[in-house]
């Protein structure tokens, strides 16, 4: 999606409707700033306020994320050029965000292991080593906590046996057995447990 031309689109509807950045803000509940940074291409408005948006400039929510008009002839192949750069965008995003659970949890465990050697071998104080050994397992819980988050909130479970696509709870995700991102989950629609894939879209 070209966010420059979407910004435009944006514009061009404003003003036709004859509203000021500030007017059109208030409709929306959102600074004019937001509203700048749309028209100027710097930002996308958010989902849950673009069918409102749509409403106000009297637009398709398919001519907006198209930045222009669309003739009915053309509207099917838009609306599915449209999904398809969604799922991109999508998926890329997912993909970084799995980059940083395992950079989140790799940290989170060599610094454990730092703290272990070093109340181990480097040090004598028993006070000393209690409290690094406090410490070093908090950052663990925290960090692979944090990191679960992160893979329990991106993307898809796959179920091997009906091929369901779903979000688990975390609390399933938190005590499932597993290997890498592969974990030993009950689907919610056919209700068998099996050893599911994370995939990045669906």
């Amino acid at each position: 999606m070209d966010q420059v031309k979407i910004g435009k689109f944006i514009a061009e509807h404003r003003k036709k409707k004859n509203l000021t950045q500030q007017k059109l803000a208030e409709k929306l509940n959102i600074t004019d700033r937001a509203i700048s940074k749309w028209e100027t291409g710097k930002g996308m408005p958010d989902s849950s306020i673009m069918m409102e948006l749509c409403n106000i400039l009297e637009i398709s929510v398919n001519e907006l994320l198209s930045g222009e008009a669309i003739k009915m002839e053309n509207y099917n192949k838009k609306a599915e050029e449209n999904l398809l750069e969604m799922a991109k965008k999508e998926e890329i995003q997912n993909k970084k965000m799995m980059m940083y659970e395992c950079v989140i949890g790799c940290l989170s465990s060599i610094t454990f292991l730092v703290l272990m050697f070093t109340l181990y071998f480097a040090v004598e104080n028993i006070i000393v080593k209690v409290v690094l050994f406090i410490l070093a397992f908090v950052i663990l819980i925290i960090g692979i906590s944090f990191a679960l988050k992160i893979e329990t909130e991106t993307g898809y479970y796959e179920c091997k046996k009906c091929h369901n696509k779903y979000i688990p709870k975390y609390s399933q995700v938190y005590f499932a057995m597993h290997y890498g991102t592969t974990r030993y989950l009950k689907c919610p629609k056919c209700n068998k447990k099996s050893w599911q894939k994370k995939v990045m879209s669906k």
